[in-house]
């Protein structure tokens, strides 16, 4: 309207524009002498992070950095949960559920299969109709006679994506699983909203990669594929159009915002070295927030870590987003925690309006800079595995560095060096755990590959030990704590000791061990033994021959007397903190002095 006011130009001119050196003498000043070198942070992945950014770092990159765009306007993903169906189950239940979620704010629905055969597709089509619903299938076998079954309702478009992928996951006959793949990829050519290669870079991601592992581990696989499964009938581009990518976000926050970006534009690297057309080479992703940073411990600090997560993942340009709901280490499915995970999508868009700009990063003096470095190493990390013959021959290596890089972050979390709060800083030493230690510790679906799993098991074991103690129960019991866990304890505890009372007691115990805890009412020791040592002593208490196929918890119990005669005999050795007791670590990792 012409009397509407028109607002006048925003300027700051009144500001003096701030030059690198003016902001770097501040700094100077600030520290008061200190060096401004010590507020570099050496990252993981190998470089330095300066401690401000200014528009001199964009000059500084190879080429102008150009802005990430989605097709339309803004950024846009779909809120697709996660439902996990076991074996033999028709999956009924998580049908169900997801019908119900689709009513409430959800846009999709991703079925992991523990197997293919029970789970009734029919029923599936019946109340999610298939050619309307964006529906994900992770299959670890059989994915042909699936996708098969899916058009067998009489559906002619799916929507949604495919993962099954044999490469990263390393199952064997490797050539039968291509030609699986390949007829795959001829039934749903032509699918314009379905992909039926989906990459499982999450793999990596929830077992302790660094960022750009994780992207030159997806760039390899996807390499693989582009190399092997092209035939006369099925193109490269035809490869390269069903492929998606599954990763998983970790908490820290600006890196995984970065590791997307850079997953984009090094996918664009990759396609134009396979001769495909730039409108070729856009890879959608599904983030999935990780598993690798659950706790069981003050368990509902997951929240938070999923809400960074799920920013970092939107923000870097996601196109499908799956919460893991807070509870899930340690509780079956229910509706509240669901919810939460969610709304925590709907909230995103709907309040925080994450959704309206497309590729908010772009231009950052930091997160440009950020993502150019992920992307360099990545490329550089991804041309030593092409070296070695890409994947499956240079996987021994891509599994030594993730290894590495696990066994590195285990570390840094025992020292102290990396937080996770409420597990190693900031504790609630008074927590009523919401599910019994015991059943969880028995639990074959306790995952144990997590980064703050020796410091939990540490934990839950140690409060089986107290109540044990205080109830004076003649029976004892023997916890599997994890691969070489007694060093990151000792880390731990030698943390905890006033800097007068630190010795130095950084040794270790003999490579290959397990280490265990055996607890009665009477004490508490902690101990190692050969993976066949634990192997012989839960092959004696549940009397099992050696024939028998037997894979044995982390937690063993029997009365007192047979269990301290059988760890005598099968070789376990004490593992002692000289000059403490190992209740006197326990008590102090408790928060009991």
């Amino acid at each position: 309207m012409s009397d509407t006011p028109r607002s006048a130009p925003v300027t700051f001119s009144e500001f003096e524009p701030v030059t690198t050196a003016a902001w770097q003498a501040r700094i100077e000043r600030d520290l008061k002498g200190a060096d401004p070198a010590t507020l570099r942070w050496d990252t993981p992945d190998g470089f330095a992070l300066e401690p401000f950014y200014h528009r001199e770092a964009l000059s500084a990159l190879a080429e102008q950095p150009a802005p990430q765009l989605h097709a339309g306007t803004g950024n846009h993903w779909r809120n697709v949960p996660v439902y996990h169906v076991p074996a033999l189950s028709n999956g009924h239940e998580a049908i169900h559920r997801a019908a119900d979620a689709l009513t409430r704010g959800a846009e999709g629905a991703h079925f992991v299969l523990a197997d293919t055969t029970s789970f009734d597709v029919g029923f599936l089509h019946q109340h999610l109709p298939l050619s309307d619903t964006f529906i994900g299938y992770t299959v670890t076998a059989a994915p042909t006679e699936l996708v098969r079954s899916l058009l067998a309702t009489g559906t002619s478009e799916l929507r949604g994506f495919l993962q099954f992928d044999p490469v990263t996951c390393h199952m064997p006959d490797l050539p039968g699983q291509l030609r699986g793949l390949r007829e795959v990829l001829r039934l749903t050519r032509g699918m314009a909203d379905f992909r039926g290669l989906t990459l499982d870079a999450a793999y990596f991601g929830n077992r302790g990669a660094t960022a750009s592992q994780q992207i030159a581990f997806a760039l390899a696989t996807a390499a693989t594929y582009l190399s092997e499964l092209p035939t006369d009938d099925l193109t490269v581009a035809d490869v390269a159009a069903a492929m998606r990518v599954h990763t998983a976000i970790n908490p820290n926050y600006f890196f995984e915002l970065a590791k997307l970006r850079a997953l984009r534009r090094l996918w664009a690297t990759l396609g134009h070295a396979y001769g495909l057309p730039i409108e070729a080479t856009q890879v959608p992703i599904v983030a999935e927030t990780a598993s690798w940073s659950q706790t069981t411990l003050d368990s509902h600090t997951n929240l938070l870590r999923v809400t960074t997560e799920a920013m970092s993942a939107v923000l870097g340009g996601a196109d499908v987003l799956s919460v893991r709901p807070f509870d899930t280490l340690f509780q079956e499915p229910n509706d509240f925690s669901d919810r939460l995970a969610r709304n925590l999508s709907v909230l995103l868009r709907e309040e925080a309006g994450l959704g309206t700009v497309a590729d908010p990063a772009a231009g950052s003096y930091y997160l440009e800079t950020l993502t150019d470095q992920l992307a360099r190493e990545s490329w550089a990390l991804f041309q030593r595995l092409e070296a070695e013959g890409g994947f499956p021959a240079a996987l021994p290596l891509a599994l030594r560095e993730l290894h590495q890089a696990a066994q590195a972050q285990f570390r840094r979390i025992a020292n102290g060096e990396q937080v996770v709060v409420g597990t190693n800083r900031f504790q609630n030493v008074r927590e009523q755990f919401e599910f019994n230690p015991k059943k969880l510790l028995r639990s074959r679906e306790f995952d144990s590959t997590r980064a703050t799993y020796p410091s939990e098991v540490l934990r839950l074991a140690t409060t089986l030990h107290f109540e044990r103690r205080e109830k004076k129960k003649k029976r004892a019991a023997v916890v599997l704590l994890g691969s070489h866990t007694n060093q990151l304890i000792v880390e731990s505890f030698l943390r905890l000791l006033p800097d007068a009372e630190q010795p130095d007691l950084r040794e270790s115990h003999p490579e290959g061990t397990l280490s265990v805890l055996f607890s009665s009412s009477e004490e508490a020791t902690l101990m190692y033994a050969t993976p066949e040592q634990f192997g012989r002593l839960s092959r004696y208490l549940y009397k099992l021959p050696n024939e028998v196929p037997f894979v044995p918890p982390a937690l063993l119990t029997a009365d007192l007397a047979t269990m301290q005669e059988a760890v005598r005999v099968f070789g376990f050795k004490e593992f002692t903190v000289q000059g403490y007791s190992t209740e006197d670590v326990l008590a102090r990792l408790q928060g009991k002095k």
